[in-house]
């Protein structure tokens, strides 16, 4: 441009920009990923271009970003700090689409999703203004003074034991005790960055402007106590972002990896799992809204860790499903993660191309767990499924212990290993359940709440009917409320059907009487559809 002063651009390309967000695992670095020695020398692409948000809180939504960093050309000096989700999401799509790539990655660790949602847009649903309520009630009585003088109490005590414990695993033939983790810092709960909207104000807001294709999230962890309350805040933060953008952009979730969640496993069969709840809420969210999708990740998590090294596999099927979805690469098709959709499929009574199997553990992958998990449930109690084997396109689930199975679940916890149903190209299903029975964060709004027990109390035996005595031939009425329709019971006594067209298939079967696991090989799985 050249009028009384001339100013010239240089380096400018016009391609697709994403947004990256969500809390540590999107944060995560490159150089923290899997092989960092050969990603960061390799990461040479001037097509691809980054952009980190710097970290703000806000009480109200800013117009710009204070000390705004510039764009960088990817390199291997630049992408090792970057996201390593959101670079190896927008190294897919360089490398399949050939055009330019911009990723804005706009992230914080442990944060929550209601301080990513505008003010506006939580105040306009119930379950979410009650955040906003359970907030301006606690900041009524806290005195940062007091409760900093109270961690810092905490603090030196967490100190103490952790070198007390030191010392004593430093003699010789002592048994080693597990070191606590260091006390974290001093978080004033006026000002923190888990309040609800202040990093939309200070993250999102400042960005708002710029015209964008879609967004990849990588969030949950810190919402997992309030999981049922999230099947409506997830859906309302779309819904405002879209709002805020002006436009329906593509929303990709990341379903939460498999992880321990600092539980000892197995646990017993049919107890409460916030984390497999919010893994649900994720795949709930993905099925009902628009323009979105869900990578299933169960299958490369780590049980002694929050965050899974393998970013590379996360950012490919992210990448996988915006290829598909919103740019339409045929080339793709076969390769796209099809499970979230295939419960729309039968529900419209559609087809579904692809192939199913159930993998054992390969010795050669460590990142492949297991034998598939299927639970029986007659009642409100459950057992580990004996034997499955594919009839036709149906998956049969049987065990002995059940004889009127009502509702079957598919790889329902934190930490599931033996949970293994992929497709033929080999992504995994999500978690599934064909039940409504109440869980185990259902009413709990407020961030503030005290945990529920770990597991409910089991519920009393229903009386037997004499015509129950032997297996229903019409379908149960909690089965025909099933949104899924995935279970029925057939003539056949002691057996319960799971479809295989449904997405996620599997599951637990439930009874009126104690919790027991029964012990049980399991046939390989296959089925062409």
């Amino acid at each position: 441009m050249k009028g009384k002063n001339e100013v010239v651009f240089k380096d400018i390309l016009v391609g697709e920009v994403w947004v990256c967000s969500g809390q540590s695992n999107m944060e995560w670095t490159v150089d923290r990923a899997v092989n960092p020695e050969q990603e960061i020398p390799a990461a040479n692409h001037p097509k691809i271009r980054l952009f980190s948000v710097p970290k703000a809180v806000s009480d109200v939504p800013l117009k710009d970003i204070e000390k705004r960093p510039s764009w960088q050309v990817c390199s291997p000096e630049t992408v090792k700090s970057f996201s390593a989700v959101g670079y190896f999401f927008g190294r897919e799509l360089n490398k399949a689409l050939d055009v330019p790539v911009g990723l804005i990655n706009t992230s914080w660790g442990g944060t929550r999703a209601e301080a990513w949602t505008s003010k506006p847009a939580l105040e306009a649903v119930p379950t979410c203004a009650a955040i906003i309520t359970a907030w301006d009630d606690f900041l009524k009585t806290y005195n940062a003074q007091e409760a900093r003088a109270k961690h810092e109490a905490a603090a030196a005590a967490t100190k103490e034991k952790i070198e007390k414990i030191k010392a004593e695993n430093a003699k010789p033939g002592a048994t080693q005790q597990p070191v606590p983790g260091a006390p974290r810092p001093f978080e004033n709960q006026q000002t923190t960055q888990h309040r609800p909207a202040v990093l939309f104000n200070g993250m999102v807001a400042p960005i708002v402007p710029y015209t964008v294709k879609g967004a990849i999230w990588y969030q949950g962890e810190s919402n997992q106590p309030r999981a049922v309350q999230y099947q409506t805040l997830m859906p309302t933060l779309i819904a405002d972002w879209r709002k805020q953008w002006g436009d329906e952009l593509s929303f990709y979730i990341v379903q939460l990896a498999g992880f321990g969640n600092g539980r000892t496993w197995p646990q017993p069969v049919g107890a409460a799992d916030t984390w497999a709840e919010l893994q649900w809420a994720q795949l709930q969210t993905a099925l009902r809204v628009k323009k979105s999708g869900l990578a299933v990740a169960n299958d490369i998590g780590e049980e002694k860790d929050i965050h899974p090294r393998n970013k590379q596999e996360v950012g490919r099927r992210l990448a996988l499903q915006a290829l598909v979805k919103d740019y339409k690469k045929k080339d793709y098709q076969q390769w796209h993660q099809r499970w979230p959709h295939l419960w729309r499929r039968v529900r419209h009574r559609e087809q579904n191309r692809g192939e199913l199997e159930q993998r054992g553990r390969r010795s050669d992958d460590p990142g492949r767990r297991g034998a598939q998990r299927l639970h029986h449930r007659w009642g409100r109690q459950s057992v580990e499924v004996g034997q499955s084997r594919i009839v036709g396109k149906q998956i049969h689930v049987s065990s002995e212990e059940v004889k009127n199975p009502v509702a079957v679940r598919y790889a329902w916890t934190a930490w599931c290993p033996e949970a293994n149903l992929i497709n033929k190209e080999g992504f995994p299903a999500s978690l599934f359940r064909s039940d409504k029975w109440e869980l185990s964060t259902e009413g709990v709004e407020s961030p503030f709440a005290a945990p529920k027990p770990a597991a409910p109390a089991a519920a009393p035996v229903p009386a037997v009917k004499p015509a129950e005595k032997d297996a229903p031939k019409a379908l149960p009425k909690a089965l025909s409320r099933s949104r899924s329709k995935s279970i029925f019971i057939p003539d056949l006594p002691r057996r319960a059907v799971c479809r295989i067209r449904d997405f996620s298939l599997a599951g637990v079967f439930h009874s009126g009487k104690t919790h027991h696991k029964i012990p049980g090989t399991f046939d390989k799985l296959w089925a062409m559809l």
